[in-house]
Parts: C-alpha cells; structure tokens; sequence
C-alpha cells in the first residue's frame, strides 16, 4: 500500500484497504468504519485535513512542481525528479512527477488525487450524520470538500488532459465494470469542475480570518480558482485543438478535445475573473506595498523609491497572509526539505550551514526574460545594448543599489527592472538573507562560488532570490523563515482577466488597467508610456494589436509570476511549450577563476519536450491493465 501524507489517522487506513495504484480498485466504504469517521466533530476534522492533504504542496524541495520548466536547474547529484521529467526521463511504468497515481519524494511526496478525490466524497456524504456540529457548519464543511474535489479534477485535467469524472464513490455492492471508468471529453469535464465549484460557493464564507484556519478554503479562493480554470478552458491546448488531437477519439470514435476554437470561453474567462477581482477588493485584498520599517543596513537608502520597490516585491511573496494573497499554503514544510534550504547562499562565516544549499540556481533565460528599466524586453528596448548584454565592463557608482560600484559584471545585470534585482542574484550584485546585506562574488573559489569540487554550488552562476526570505538563516532549518506559499495572488488574478479580455475583445483601456497594476507595483513604466515611446521601443505601438499584447501579457506573467510554479503549465497551455522547453540550459562558467573565464556562457544541462506527445503526461501502463477502458495519451 502507498503510504499516506501529513494528517492521515488509523480511520484513512480502514477505509481504503488496498493498493492505490490503480483509483478504481479501492474498496467500496465499509458502513461501519465511516459511521465511526462521522460521529464527533473531532473526528469529521480529521477527514476534512485528510482531503486536504493531498493539496500538492510546492515548498518541498524534492516535490515541487515551482521547479518544472526551464526556470531552474541543479547540479546533476541534487536533481529533484522535476528536473528529470524536463531532460526527457518521463516513463510510463513509473511516470514522474504524477497526479494520477502518485509519486514518493525525500521530504513529501505527492499521494494520488483519485484517492484526494475519494476522501472528499466520503466527507460529503457523511458530514450531515455528525452530531454535534450545526447546519450551517457542517455545509461550510461539505463546501470546503466539494470545492477540493472541483481543484483535485482541475489538477488532473491540467496534466492529463480528458480524465474519468468521479462526483461519487462507489457503492458496496458495485461491480468490476462499474468501477472501470471511462475518460470524458474534455468540455464535460471543464463544465464539471465549474458548476461544482459554483455548488460550493453557495456555502463557503465569504473569507476565513481567523490565525488557526488561514489557508482553508472561502469563498474569495473559489471564485480565484473559477477564474484560473475558466482561463485554462479558453486556452489553446483545450480550445480548437485541431492540429495536436484530431485523432484523440474516445471508444465511440468521438474526438476528446473540441477541434473548433469557441472565443465565448474567453468572453467567460473575463467575466468569472473579474466577478473574482471584485470580490477580493471588497474582503480587502489589494496589490501589497511595504508598510513597515526597513532592515538595518537599508536605513540610510530607504528614502528611495528603487529600494521601497524592491521591499514591495520581495515580501508581497514572503510575508504571510499579506494582503495580496488569495490562497496560501496553510502547512508550509516544516523540516530540512524545505525549497528555501536548496535556495539559501551559505554563509561561510556561519558556525552551521546545513540548511543553507545554496544549488537551486536560475538559468541564464530567465535572466533575459526580466525587462529593462524602461519596461521593455531587452531584445526591444533601443536604450538597451543588446548585442553587448554579455559583455564584461565595470560596474559604475550610479549602479550601486544593486551591485557593488567598482567590480566587474556582465552589461546583461545592469539597467533593469527592479523585479530582476528582487528575484536573481548574480556576481558582484546585491543579497539580502542572513538578516545581512552581501555582495555575491560567484566565481570559483570565492565567497559564494564553487568551492574545491563540492555537489552545493549555483550551477548557472544565478541564485534565487524571490523565494526566500531576508532574515531566513542556515545554521539549521528552524531558523528558516516559513511563510504561506502563494498558491494564488491578486497579481495573477488581474493577468488572468488582462489575458481573457485581449483574446476575447482585443486591446482595450481596461487591458491596459489590468496589466498596469502589476507593473506599477513593479515600479516601471505603464505599457501605454513604455510601448508608445519611439525613442526607447524598437516596436513602437505594439500593444495596440491583440497579437502584439498577447506576447506583452505573456511575458508580464511570466516575469511577475516567476518561480512560483506558472510556467511550465502556462507554456503547455498557449501551446508554445516546444519553443522554449526544449533547448539546452544555459548558464556562466562556474568552474572558472578568472573574471574572463567565469563570463563565458556555458551549457549546464539539457531540456527535452517531445511535441505533442509531452503536453500531457502519461498514464501509468499498470492502470490501464487495471482498467481497459482507459485510453492512453497519445505518443506515450
């Protein structure tokens, strides 16, 4: 038997008697032990945090999902099986990194969401024989169940594409072949997540407040996830998927995937989304900004609006429950397996560095993705030197918020956006960790490069800083500043509903609104000032076509929601998944001492994205032994 995650108690046991690798061969509720499971109050709260359990949870190192796409990379001896998946190590006999029927990690592993699913259904059905909770109670409950039942399908149909609709358990007496589901066409089960999402909003509160249950489930997060499945629905890969899924038929020779775009869904998309941005604002959601005093070594510089950006940025992500999160993770890990360990520079002054890893490095790519001080790719911005951006030159005294004035760097990490300096540390520039302010030097031998030929080291020559915390420190992992993770901020609400509108109307001032409050926070210029200014914009008006601010907002979210698990999903769904992850990562010469050495780009590690067949993951080859009426994906 799988074993079982976090709150799992002797009930979760009883109830679910064997294997679970394959979801339909699990033994129908044993009347008896669930009437148990449903007497007391205290009792049906272990089987609410039991559905809750299965919530993947993307601040364990060797588990999360944030680490999927091209956005990082690790030496060879630390890879996490996301890595693997991205250089082509995905199976069928035992797939990586899977929803389906699960996977184990160091740390925490992923149980399979059938059986999430299951533990819903059983809470569902038998919340209402509690004795001693009222009504109202017991509706929010079931509420809560139905609407992580809605996600675990979201979740599944995200990777997998067209999946069984399970909305009951099965009953005692079912036979083999009603337990041997079949895949639905992919609309049915987007209109099937949608309208049990609107069953649970009904009976959720409007925002849950109190210290001891952030991070359960309210309305505001219902109608947040709404607007993401809503967008995800009106997305290329499940919209008018023509070319990748023709032959994709089900056992009645009818297609899984519509073939015909339908623009309504983006129409939708924009409507749910901005219901769920509305919402938000009137329960008090709003764009964080950085109220309180600095740290002690910013003292003297915070009268700048450059460093007050920089603190805006750095805890809208690391500050719990701040104001623009949605959703956070209400159970962060609690143990040396936290994504902060592999992120955190080590301090060789430190009596203890064992929770500091310092090997999660950024690739080269996404240090050209962050724009220029101006707002604009540094491909298209005129003021940029592009052709010069890997050239060595010395860092002037005009630059000393972010790097260190009189030391060597590449062209590439000066005169951009404060979100580059917020979320990527590079040689000679500025970290703040330890409760103190450093100047990296990253080259081999030196303060923080590669020491002697040691497996902790910043492969790319990057490190992360977005994810972790100023004051978090490494001498061990209780000193490791936990925070909520953010499953879903408001930035990403209003990219959601700048994306929907543009592709279901065109450009239009409420677009640009939309776009703005992101980049204002961000501290660069509106998309109107920075795109209409021919003197710095190589494609002036660009954002006055839908296809121009199509690729403006694509980059917007792929900059603002960085490193926070987006990408990889959103490049599968605009379908341009085969463009970018499949090339080779990129990084600098770590290996090397000289400053001329150490700024040669160099390639650290491959990426492989087989198209179509990797835009949905495989289903494990036991299951569909178990059950034949299942259908692979195609290609696996």
């Amino acid at each position: 038997m799988k074993k079982y995650l976090l709150v799992y108690t002797v009930f979760c046991f009883t109830i679910c008697a064997t294997s679970c690798n394959d979801y339909l061969d699990i033994v129908p509720d044993r009347t008896q032990e669930v009437s148990l499971m449903f007497q007391r109050k205290d009792a049906a709260y272990t089987a609410l945090a039991t559905c809750y359990s299965y919530l993947p949870q993307n601040d364990a190192l060797y588990a999360s999902f944030a680490l999927l796409s091209d956005e990082i990379t690790t030496p060879f001896a630390k890879e996490p099986n996301s890595i693997k998946l991205m250089k082509g190590e995905q199976t069928t006999d035992n797939p990586l990194m899977g929803f389906w029927s699960g996977y184990g990690a160091a740390g925490r592993g992923q149980g399979s969401l059938w059986e999430g699913i299951r533990s819903c259904n059983l809470l569902i059905n038998n919340i209402d024989s509690v004795i001693d909770m009222n009504q109202e109670e017991k509706n929010a409950w079931a509420a809560e169940a139905k609407l992580l039942k809605a996600y675990f399908h979201f979740l599944l149909l995200k990777n997998y594409g067209p999946i069984p609709i399970v909305d009951v358990n099965a009953s005692i007496d079912a036979s083999d072949n009603d337990l041997r589901l079949y895949r639905e066409q992919i609309d049915q089960v987007f209109e099937y997540i949608l309208l049990t999402i609107d069953e649970a909003i009904v009976h959720l509160p409007n925002r849950v407040m109190a210290t001891n249950d952030l991070g359960r489930l309210d309305k505001i997060i219902a109608y947040a996830i709404k607007s993401r499945v809503s967008l995800y629905a009106a997305s290329p890969l499940f919209n008018g998927n023509n070319d990748f899924y023709s032959d994709f038929v089900n056992h009645e020779g009818n297609p899984f995937f519509n073939l015909v775009e339908d623009v309504t869904k983006w129409e939708r998309a924009a409507t749910i989304t901005k219901q769920a941005i509305e919402e938000a604002i009137e329960q008090g959601a709003g764009m964080y900004n950085y109220m309180e005093s600095p740290r002690v070594y910013d003292t003297n510089n915070f009268q700048d609006s450059f460093y007050r950006t920089l603190y805006d940025l750095k805890f809208s992500i690391v500050e719990k429950w701040n104001s623009e999160l949605i959703w956070g993770d209400s159970h962060p890990v609690n143990s040396w397996w936290q994504l902060q360990s592999g992120a955190l520079m080590k301090d060789p002054t430190a009596s203890s560095v064992e929770a500091a890893w310092q090997w999660i490095s950024p690739t080269l790519r996404m240090a050209e993705l962050y724009y220029t001080r101006n707002g604009l790719p540094i491909s298209e911005d005129l003021s940029f030197n592009f052709s010069g951006r890997y050239d060595l030159l010395t860092v002037p005294p005009d630059r000393k918020s972010y790097a260190k004035p009189g030391l060597k760097t590449a062209y590439l990490h000066l005169d951009r956006e404060p979100r580059f300096y917020s979320s990527i540390g590079f040689d000679t520039g500025e970290y703040r960790g330890w409760g103190e302010l450093w100047t990296l030097r990253m080259r081999k031998g030196q303060t923080h490069g590669r020491i002697a030929q040691t497996s902790d080291y910043l492969i790319t020559g990057y490190a992360l800083k977005k994810l972790v915390h100023p004051d978090s420190e490494g001498e061990g992992y209780e000193k490791l500043v936990r925070y909520s993770w953010p499953n879903i901020r408001l930035a990403e609400l209003y990219l959601n509903f700048a994306e929907a509108m543009n592709e279901a109307y065109g450009p239009s001032q409420e677009v640009f609104d939309a776009i703005n409050k992101v980049r204002e926070r961000a501290g660069i210029l509106t998309v109107e000032e920075a795109w209409s200014n021919t003197f710095i914009a190589k494609t002036p008006n660009k954002h006055t076509t839908k296809e121009g601010l199509r690729e403006i907002i694509q980059q917007e979210r792929l900059i603002e929601l960085s490193f926070e698990g987006h990408r990889y999903d959103d490049l599968r769904r605009w379908k341009l998944a085969e463009e970018y992850l499949n090339s080779p990562v990129y990084g600098w010469s770590v290996d090397e001492t000289s400053e001329s050495g150490y700024y040669q780009i160099k390639e650290v590690g491959p990426r492989s994205f087989s198209s179509p067949r990797d835009y949905l993951h495989p289903i494990k080859t036991s299951e569909l032994t178990t059950n034949p009426n299942l259908i692979q994906n195609p290609g696996w």
